[in-house]
């Protein structure tokens, strides 16, 4: 279970939105499935520098969250 102090969230308009799944077993699999392609694509950049530059940076938490959308994607359709 993902302890509150760890969870990402992201506040636009006014509105505190979760960042990506609610569990550490869901992060893994959600992160499973999009941090090679991450890597891949910011050859500079890691998926886990991402997840920590999003705990204070805008910018970094919607890409985050893009990233987690792509993931939840990507599961939902291989059910």
């Amino acid at each position: 279970m993902k302890h509150a102090r760890d969870a990402l969230y992201m506040a636009s308009n006014g509105i505190v939105q979760p960042i990506g799944p609610g569990t550490d077993e869901e992060w893994a699999i959600f992160e499973s499935l999009v941090r090679d392609e991450y890597n891949r694509l910011h050859p500079d950049d890691t998926f886990e520098d991402l997840k920590r530059r999003a705990r204070f940076s805008k910018e970094d938490q919607g890409l985050l969250r893009d990233w987690m959308a792509l993931a939840a994607h990507r599961a939902a359709a291989a059910v």
